[in-house]
C-alpha cells in the first residue's frame, strides 16, 4: 500500500486490522470471489453474481451534503436531496469504524480520459467483486506514480444503519456524498452501479462549475474520418446498442465531457443491459462477455454454465460490464473531435414519434430538457399499458446543478459549431401503442442512424410532422417508405392523432417547469 493511500485512510479514520487487497488483478479478484461463494464461472469465462436485495439504484436514499459551498449551487429537491454536515460525518465514522474491522479491497482508478481533467479515485470496497467492477469501470492508473486522491468512495455494502428513523433517514440504506471533501458513502446496498453513479454525480457538479465542461448521459463513437456521434437517452433507449456499430469505434457507451472542442469519456469500461442479449443482434457486446467480464444478477440455463438473458426472475436490470479493451472497434484516441451528429434516443411507447426526425437548435433545446422516453407497467393480471417518462438532459438522476446549466451549456456549444445536427430517434413502437404496435427492428434504426451519419437520409426531402411540427424524411435507403411517417403504419388514423396530441401536450407541460431559453 502507497504512503498516499495510506495518509487518505488514516484521514479518513480507516485503520484496518483484517488484510488488505490493494489493486488486485482480475485472476486473483475471480478467484477470492468464487472461494467465498460470491460468484459463478460462466460457459463464457465470465464472473456472474448477484448483488443481493438490491438491483438497481436507490434515488430516495441519495443525498448530497448542503453546506456553504453547495447551499447556492446545487438544485435541491426530489433528486438531490440535502444532508447535514453533521450526519454526514457520523455516517462516515460509522463506515470508517466498519470497514476497519473487515478486509478490504483497495483500488485506485482514474475518472476522465483526458489529462486537464482527469480525477483520481480510491474506492474500499468490501468485496472483490466490488473492486473487479470499479477495475472494469474505471481507467487504469499507476499508484506507484500517483501523487494526489481527488475523491474518495467508502463501499460498506452489508453495513445497516439501524437507527435509520431517529437520523431521520427513509431507510437503512444509503448513499451519501460530499462535493466539498469529495467523499462518497455508500451503505447497505451492494448494487455496484452506486459506485459509477456516485462519481458520475460528483463530475456533473466538478467539471462544469471548474472546468466548463458539458459533462453528459450519452454514449459516444467516432468514424474513420474522424466524425464524433453522440447517443443520449436514458435506461433501455439503446445507448449502449447503437454505439457499439461495426463500421464505428467506439469512445464509450454511457459518461462523457465535452470540453470547446473535444469529447471525452469518463470511464474504462462499458455497463450494458443484458436482457434479451443475443451474438446475432449485439455481437460485440457478446463477444465481449469473457472472463474478465461480469454479469450482473442473471440466472443460468438449467443443468449449464450458459445465461439465460431472456430469465429475468431476478430483475429486468440485468448488467454486463467488461473493459472497453473487450470491444473489437474501440477508438484509440484520448479525446475525439467535437460531434457532427447528436442522437436524441426515445423508446416511445406510445408509438407516434418518427423512427427519426430533424431537429432545429430550438428543437434541440426541447427535447434535451424534456429528455423523454416511455416506461412499459405491468399488472398481475397482463394488462399493461405505456407511462410517458421525463429526465431533463437525459440524465436528470446524475445532475446535481440545475438542468438549465447544462442545457445553456450544450446549446453554446451548437451556437460555436454550426455544422451539427441534432436528431430525434423513436427506439421504441411503431404502427400503434405497446400493446397494438410492434417493437421498431433494430435493424431499421441502425440503418437510419447510419444514413444520417453519411448525409444520405433525406435526399428525396422532408416533409413535417402535423403535430410535433418534427422534419421527417421522405426515404431512407433500406427503410421502408411507410415506415418514416408513423401515422401511415396505424391502422386507427383518428387513434393516431389522438394520441400523438396527448403526446405533445405531454411534452409542452413538461417543458414549462423550465425557464425557456432563448431562441
Amino acid at each position: 500500500m502507497t504512503n498516499v493511500i495510506s495518509i487518505q485512510l488514516e484521514a479518513l479514520g480507516i485503520r484496518p486490522k483484517e488484510p488488505i487487497y490493494v489493486q488486485l488483478p482480475v485472476p486473483e479478484l475471480v478467484e477470492h470471489a468464487v472461494k467465498q461463494n460470491q460468484g459463478s464461472l460462466t460457459d463464457s469465462g465470465a464472473l456472474s453474481f448477484a448483488t443481493g436485495k438490491f438491483t438497481g439504484r436507490s434515488p430516495e436514499s441519495r443525498f448530497i451534503v448542503k453546506d456553504e459551498f453547495t447551499l447556492d449551487q446545487v438544485n435541491w429537491g426530489k433528486v438531490n436531496k440535502g444532508m447535514t454536515v453533521a450526519l454526514f460525518d457520523e455516517l462516515q465514522n460509522r463506515v470508517s469504524n466498519y470497514l476497519s474491522e473487515i478486509p478490504l479491497y483497495i483500488r485506485s482508478v482514474q475518472a476522465c480520459n483526458h489529462k486537464a481533467y482527469a480525477q483520481q479515485v480510491l474506492v474500499v470496497c468490501e468485496t472483490p467483486i466490488q473492486s473487479h467492477f470499479v477495475d472494469n469501470m474505471f481507467i487504469e492508473t499507476d499508484i506507484e506514480k500517483q501523487a494526489r486522491i481527488d475523491w474518495t468512495v467508502l463501499v460498506a455494502s452489508e453495513l445497516q444503519i439501524a437507527d435509520y428513523e431517529e437520523l431521520d433517514l427513509p431507510t437503512a440504506h444509503c448513499v451519501a456524498v460530499d462535493l466539498t471533501r469529495q467523499v462518497i458513502l455508500i451503505i447497505g446496498t451492494a448494487y455496484t452501479g452506486e459506485i459509477k453513479k456516485g462519481v458520475f454525480s460528483a463530475l456533473n457538479y466538478l467539471l462544469p462549475l471548474k472546468h466548463n465542461v458539458l459533462t453528459m448521459h450519452c454514449s459516444a463513437n467516432v468514424g474513420k474520418n474522424n466524425d464524433t456521434a453522440l447517443f443520449f437517452g436514458l435506461s433501455g433507449t439503446g445507448k449502449t446498442t447503437l454505439s457499439s456499430d461495426e463500421g464505428r469505434f467506439l469512445i464509450g457507451d454511457d459518461e462523457h465531457g465535452w470540453a470547446e472542442n473535444e469529447i471525452f469519456n469518463f470511464e474504462g469500461g462499458c455497463y450494458a443491459k443484458g436482457i434479451g442479449l443475443t451474438k446475432q443482434h449485439e455481437p460485440q457486446i457478446f463477444n465481449a462477455i469473457k472472463f474478465g467480464a461480469l454479469i450482473e444478477n442473471a440466472k443460468f440455463k438449467p443443468g449449464t454454465r450458459e445465461i439465460d438473458y431472456n430469465d429475468i426472475s431476478i430483475t429486468e436490470n440485468l448488467r454486463v460490464s467488461y473493459p472497453l479493451e473487450f470491444i473489437e472497434n474501440i477508438s484509440n484516441k484520448n479525446c475525439c473531435n467535437a460531434p457532427k451528429h447528436i442522437f436524441f434516443l426515445s423508446a416511445d411507447a406510445f408509438g407516434v414519434l418518427p423512427p427519426i426526425s430533424k431537429l432545429t437548435a430550438e428543437q434541440a433545446m426541447f427535447y434535451f430538457i424534456n429528455g423523454y422516453t416511455a416506461k412499459v407497467a405491468g399488472t398481475e393480471m397482463g394488462v399493461k399499458t405505456p407511462t410517458a417518462t421525463f429526465s431533463a438532459c437525459f440524465g436528470a438522476a446524475f445532475l446535481p446543478l440545475h438542468p438549465m446549466r447544462y442545457a445553456e451549456m450544450l446549446k453554446q456549444r451548437l451556437e460555436n459549431h454550426k455544422d451539427i445536427q441534432v436528431w430525434l430517434v423513436n427506439t421504441g413502437w411503431v404502427a400503434g401503442p405497446y400493446g397494438v404496435g410492434r417493437r421498431i427492428q433494430l435493424a431499421y434504426t441502425r440503418q437510419l442512424i447510419r444514413s444520417a451519419m453519411e448525409n444520405v437520409i433525406g435526399e428525396a426531402g422532408f416533409e413535417l410532422h402535423p403535430t410535433f411540427n418534427l422534419q421527417m424524411p421522405r426515404e431512407c435507403p433500406g427503410v421502408p417508405a411507410d415506415l418514416l411517417n408513423p401515422k401511415r403504419v396505424w391502422a386507427n388514423q383518428e387513434g393516431y392523432v389522438e394520441m400523438a396530441e396527448k403526446l405533445n401536450g405531454m411534452f409542452e407541460e413538461n417543458y414549462a417547469q423550465y425557464v425557456k431559453l432563448e431562441a
